[in-house]
C-alpha cells in the first residue's frame, strides 16, 4: 500500500486566502547560512556531462533520449537521508532537460530535497528548479527568484514533507508529473492526483520552447569533501538497490508525455551509477509499478572509502 505524502504546515489547518499562494520566508539566518549570498537559491555550477563526477555532484540515474519529450512521471517515496554538514545536500528529482551538456542546457526539475544551506534542518522538502544556462545565471529553486508562476494556495514550494519512508516501515511516497500545455507553451508542474501547483512560462527557456530531448529520475548528492575520503552523505535511503522495497528507495510508475499530451510507458529506460560503490541502481519492470528502479546507497563505506 503506497499513501500520498502530506505537507507539514497543512497539519494544523493553516490556509491561504484566495487568491494568494503560500512562500516559505526567507530569513536573515537562511541568507548567513549560505557559502555566497549571490549564489543563494542556485545550484552549484554542476559537471556538463552526467557520467562526470568533477564539482563533486554524484548521481544515480534512470533516463531516456533521442525523441520528442513534452514531459514527465514518476512516483517517488520520501526519505530522510544524513546530509554531512551544511554545504551537501542529498535529493531525489526527475529532470525534463533539452540543449547540450553545455552553455544552453535547459532543465526543468521538481521532486525532494534535504538542504541544511538552503533551510537550516535536515527534513525532506518538496522543491523546483530551472535553468536555462546549464546553472550559470538562471534558474533557482522553488520561488527564490522570478520564473515559475505558482497558481496553487494548498500546496508550499519548499515546505517540510511528512511522514517520510522508514528502514522495513511505512513506504510514503508522492507522485509529480510535468507535463507542456500545447496551447500556451508553459509547463505544468502537477502534484498527486491531478492538483496543479503552478507553471514555468515558456519564455523563460530556449530549447524547451519547444520540446525536450531527454527525461532523467533519480538522486544526486554533492561530495564536498576535498581530503580524499568520501562522504557519508546518503542518497536516498542511505541503502543500496540491491535491498529492495521497504529498505531501498524507489521511483515507479515511469512514464514520459508524448506530443498529443498522452502518458506514455518508458521502452528504453537506462539507468547509471557514478559511483556505483558509493551509491547504485537497479532498473525493472513489472505489472504493478511498471518501469521503476531502486537507488541509493550510504556513501562513505568499506567500498567507497
Amino acid at each position: 500500500m503506497f499513501e500520498e505524502t502530506f505537507q507539514v504546515w497543512r497539519m494544523s489547518n493553516e490556509f491561504c486566502p484566495e487568491g494568494t499562494v503560500p512562500i516559505r520566508r526567507t530569513t536573515e539566518k537562511d541568507v548567513l547560512r549560505t557559502s555566497s549570498v549571490r549564489r543563494f537559491g542556485k545550484k552549484a555550477i554542476r559537471p556538463l556531462r552526467r557520467d562526470s563526477s568533477t564539482n563533486g555532484h554524484e548521481h544515480a540515474v534512470g533516463y531516456v533520449s533521442g525523441d520528442e519529450y513534452y514531459g514527465a512521471k514518476a512516483s517517488i517515496n520520501v526519505w530522510a537521508p544524513v546530509v554531512e554538514n551544511q554545504y551537501e545536500f542529498s535529493l531525489s528529482q526527475l529532470w525534463v532537460i533539452a540543449g547540450s551538456f553545455g552553455d544552453d542546457l535547459n532543465t526543468i526539475e521538481a521532486g525532494w530535497q534535504v538542504s541544511p544551506e538552503l533551510y537550516g534542518d535536515n527534513y525532506p522538502r518538496f522543491f523546483t528548479y530551472w535553468t536555462s544556462d546549464a546553472y550559470q545565471a538562471t534558474g533557482c529553486y522553488n520561488l527564490l527568484c522570478s520564473g515559475f508562476v505558482q497558481t496553487n494556495n494548498g500546496i508550499a514550494i519548499g515546505a517540510a514533507i511528512s511522514p517520510t519512508s522508514s528502514y522495513n516501515g511505512g513506504q510514503f511516497d508522492i507522485s509529480l508529473l510535468v507535463w507542456k500545455d500545447p496551447k500556451h507553451g508553459n509547463w505544468w508542474l502537477e502534484f498527486g492526483d491531478g492538483i496543479l501547483v503552478g507553471y514555468w512560462p515558456s519564455f523563460l527557456f530556449t530549447h524547451l520552447r519547444d520540446h525536450a530531448s531527454m527525461v532523467q529520475f533519480g538522486g544526486e548528492i554533492v561530495n564536498s569533501q576535498s581530503t580524499g575520503s568520501h562522504t557519508s552523505t546518503q542518497m536516498g535511503s542511505g541503502h543500496f538497490a540491491e535491498e529492495g522495497f521497504g529498505k531501498a528507495s524507489y521511483f515507479r510508475n515511469l512514464q514520459t508525455v508524448d506530443w498529443d499530451n498522452s502518458l506514455v510507458p518508458l521502452s528504453n529506460l537506462r539507468v547509471l551509477a557514478d559511483h556505483p560503490n558509493c551509491y547504485d541502481i537497479q532498473g525493472g519492470i513489472n505489472g504493478l509499478w511498471g518501469n521503476y528502479f531502486y537507488y541509493g546507497g550510504p556513501g562513505k563505506n568499506p567500498k567507497c572509502p
